[in-house]
């Protein structure tokens, strides 16, 4: 059996209804892309309805509450279901293979997140069935979204997708970052790496940072709605404008977190059109990063109408308008490496160009609303609809058009008609203008957005007859893309291998894609390797570079130094398996309880969830009966990893980043409340407690850390019998904290219900008592695997990995405690 046989059979993917136990990334990265295009689809239905309606005056196409679904689905679809997943699928689908990796290093995970997804996008839909879709508008701001003003379940079929569709976006973004910084090719620095490499780093980090806040957001607003917890009621302390500050500080980011993905794509595909490399490569990294940076400084860029002090708004409005510094740097840099070239006009640059064209336009109209007495004057009207259009759907649909055409040989081995596709970017780009360049009129003529018909007197007819054309030709144009997409699978040219004789590694193989990627790994120092060595390509598929045979007789990749690429372990990958699609459902099967207030639901779904990941945990540590095995290239790697360096332990970490954020979120209102809210607390209300046994209760907590990372020392030295021991003890004082906190809260604190101080308290408290619980898990977890010899000093990355979820935990509580027992105390004077 020849390597690339022997591969294809380790790599090949099960058959029948066991096709769905796929984790395999090119299969996974091909779902997200087809889910994301199938709701595309479902969005510009929506979008054309919405145009229909408003295409005359005084239209009655449409009531005002089948209006105001549809497009609040639309602007969720596009904005949830779309834009974000849409580009992590590419990330998931092309990263291994540009950066010269068999698969990513949680292949699960990138399942697990792919059902969430899938699952999710299918709650929201699914509210039309009932007539019950969510009709507050895709921001779901309170008042309006509380259960007086929007009873029924619309809002919270809303909450509880969107929640599930959140949970794949981290998932992914965990995947992502681990991906890239681990499992590059052997010897690729981190400055060698593939642009699009850099971009979707930066965007995975974002979305690690902008994603938290609004989860708790969504847990909030659900838990006014359903338990009755006054987060955004004024009228029992609460503030609705804390909902508007969770929303965008997540919105803002987001809007980047859309464009440095399709600006990683154009980066990718423009010097492989002109033929050479991208100009200021550097600049262009920077200013990725230096988005990232800025972006998170934007939120308030929303809210200059909701009575915000004006320093505040001059703050703002500068950062708004500096953000379009970096944007301005990578424009530039494209049109660098376009100046003196002689691009042919294949249909992956045309959308290029049309992206460059529409993104800039869309460039100044964000500056001129970045003023605040422009913004002031635009706020809520059609101008403010055109230039959200020009920068998202320009930014991104653009470029993902480009891509799609681009990379479908990986796909299907063959090339989309050039002549179709050229039809479908003059009909998109034509419509484009037509529907949205008008509306620009429209908003500063005063037509607000929102509203289900304008009436003829404001003459404002043709402008929105002209905009409907428009969103017919860009319905045509996806139309065209569907015929060509599903005709060319038979009938497109064969593409061959590398057919845009592109330089990045992705091409290194055969086309279609091959599960495994290409036949071997080859080491590289440079960013476009295939245009550096002619003949790598006959090379790689000839089996002369880094494991060319599965050394474990498995899946398997390889993890490199973060900085340096150096090989440093054989990561054994799990295949196919039913766990993550199971996983999935079980928490869908909780979310459809909470929808339907059914506690026994949210119970089930809940201890088959927990008992399905500790069976994923179980399953993670595989064992080759060769510690040390041959990768080739006279070259041996164990298949073992210890803490920092084991991908599971950066797993881990950067998952806790994102449970960093979420807990930053909520903090950030508890404090935010202080500042805003009067008389907060109120007079007799109180929510602090006894401080002697709430010290004890650290003391406890802080024990329990020690005793962690005790027996991590312990195991370390070989002395495994004191750590059998000790982890349980460190779970009974990780109850013990639990339990004596409960008591000084019950004891000490009103209900809940009652205002909106002691439920910021209890926010807080219940987010650590859950860590804490989740520890203790942890630990026992743990001490069975001590006790069955599956934890030793050689292999000690799950006590490694327990050991720094304690010790965030135990951080995590500390600050929790000071924040509602002593800084109250403090600012009284007590």
């Amino acid at each position: 059996m020849s390597k690339r046989d022997l591969l294809t059979e380790v790599w090949r993917r099960p058959a029948g209804i066991r096709a769905l136990t796929e984790v395999n990334n090119v299969y996974v990265g091909r779902y997200f892309i087809a889910t994301a295009f199938t709701f595309f689809i479902f969005a510009g239905i929506l979008a054309l309805l919405i145009r229909l309606q408003l295409a005359v005056p005084d239209n009655d196409l449409l009531d005002p509450v089948a209006y105001n679904q549809i497009f609040t689905m639309h602007g969720t679809a596009m904005m949830f279901l779309v834009a974000v997943p849409i580009m992590e699928g590419f990330a998931v689908y092309l990263l291994p293979q540009m950066l010269g990796a068999r698969d990513l290093p949680f292949p699960r995970l990138s399942a697990f997140g792919y059902w969430c997804y899938v699952l999710g996008g299918i709650l929201l839909f699914s509210s039309f069935l009932f007539g019950a879709a969510p009709l507050d508008g895709w921001f779901m701001y309170p008042p309006l979204s509380l259960s007086q003003f929007s009873p029924g379940v619309n809002a919270d079929f809303w909450l509880l997708g969107i929640t599930f569709v959140e949970i794949s976006a981290l998932t992914a973004a965990v995947e992502i970052i681990v991906g890239v910084m681990k499992t590059r090719a052997p010897h690729m620095r981190l400055q060698d790496m593939p642009i699009f490499g850099w971009y979707m780093l930066v965007t995975a980090l974002m979305i690690i940072f902008a994603f938290p806040p609004l989860l708790v957001g969504d847990a909030m607003l659900e838990g006014e709605r359903a338990f009755g917890f006054p987060f955004f009621d004024a009228a029992r302390g609460g503030d609705p404008v804390m909902w508007q500050h969770l929303f965008w500080i997540f919105g803002h980011p987001e809007v980047y977190i859309i464009f440095l993905p399709a600006a990683g794509i154009v980066s990718t595909i423009l010097p492989v059109m002109v033929g050479r490399p991208l100009v200021a490569h550097n600049l262009f990294i920077l200013s990725a990063v230096s988005t990232g940076f800025i972006s998170f400084g934007l939120w308030v860029h929303h809210m200059f109408t909701v009575g915000i002090p004006h320093l505040s708004l001059n703050f703002f409005s500068a950062a708004s308008m500096a953000v379009a510094i970096p944007s301005g740097i990578q424009v530039f840099g494209w049109i660098a490496t376009l100046w003196g070239t002689r691009p042919k006009m294949t249909t992956p640059l045309l959308f290029i160009l049309g992206f460059l064209f529409i993104f800039s336009f869309g460039g100044l109209t964000g500056v001129m609303v970045a003023s605040v007495p422009f913004d002031w004057q635009v706020h809520d009207t059609q101008f403010v609809v055109a230039h959200f259009h020009y920068v998202l759907v320009g930014g991104m649909i653009f470029p993902v058009f480009a891509a799609l055409y681009y990379w479908m040989p990986l796909h299907s081995g063959r090339m989309m008609s050039e002549r179709v596709g050229k039809w479908v970017f003059w009909l998109k780009f034509i419509g484009f203008n037509l529907t949205f360049g008008p509306l620009h009129f429209a908003g500063l003529l005063g037509m607000p957005r929102r509203v289900y018909l304008h009436p003829e007197e404001l003459g404002l007819g043709p402008i929105n007859f002209v905009s409907t054309i428009g969103a017919f030709m860009m319905g045509v144009a996806a139309l065209l893309f569907i015929i060509d997409l599903i005709r060319h699978h038979r009938h497109g040219p064969i593409a061959g291998s590398n057919p845009w004789n592109a330089g990045s590694l992705e091409w290194a193989g055969t086309t279609p894609m091959a599960p495994s990627g290409s036949t071997s790994l080859p080491p590289v120092q440079c960013r476009y390797p295939l245009w550096e060595d002619r003949s790598l390509n006959d090379r790689v598929q000839a089996g002369e570079f880094y494991m060319a045979i599965p050394a474990t007789g498995g899946r398997e990749t390889m993890r490199t130094g973060s900085i340096s690429g150096e090989p440093e372990q054989v990561i054994v990958l799990p295949g196919p398996t039913w766990i993550p699609l199971a996983a999935a459902i079980s928490v869908a099967f909780m979310i459809v309880g909470g929808l339907l207030y059914e506690g026994w639901m949210i119970l089930v779904g809940g201890v088959v969830t927990l008992s399905l990941l500790v069976r994923w945990s179980w399953s993670t540590d595989y064992r080759h009966p060769e510690e040390i095995v041959n990768v080739g290239m006279n070259t041996r790697l164990p298949t073992y990893g210890s803490a920092p360096d084991s991908h599971a332990w950066w797993g881990l970490a950067t998952a806790l980043l994102a449970d960093l954020a979420a807990y930053g979120g909520l903090l950030f209102c508890y404090f935010y409340m202080w500042t805003v809210a009067p008389e907060w607390p109120p007079e007799g209300i109180e929510a602090t407690g006894e401080r002697l046994p709430v010290a004890i209760a650290a003391a406890i907590l802080i024990l329990g850390s020690v005793i962690v990372q005790g027996s991590v020392i312990a195991l370390r030295r070989g002395h495994a019998w004191i750590a059998k021991l000790a982890m349980p003890l460190a779970a009974l004082a990780g109850l013990a904290w639990i339990g004596l906190e409960l008591g000084v809260a019950l004891d000490a604190w009103p209900e809940p219900q009652a205002h909106n101080y002691p439920t910021m308290a209890w926010a807080v408290l219940a987010y650590n008592m859950l860590h804490v619980l989740v520890a203790v898990l942890m630990a026992l977890v743990v001490t069975l695997r001590l006790w069955l010899g599956l934890v030793t000093p050689e292999r000690s990355i799950m006590i490694d990995n327990t050991a720094l979820f304690w010790h965030t935990t135990l951080a995590f509580a500390l600050v929790g405690v000071g924040v509602v027992h002593f800084y109250p105390l403090m600012l009284q004077g007590g």
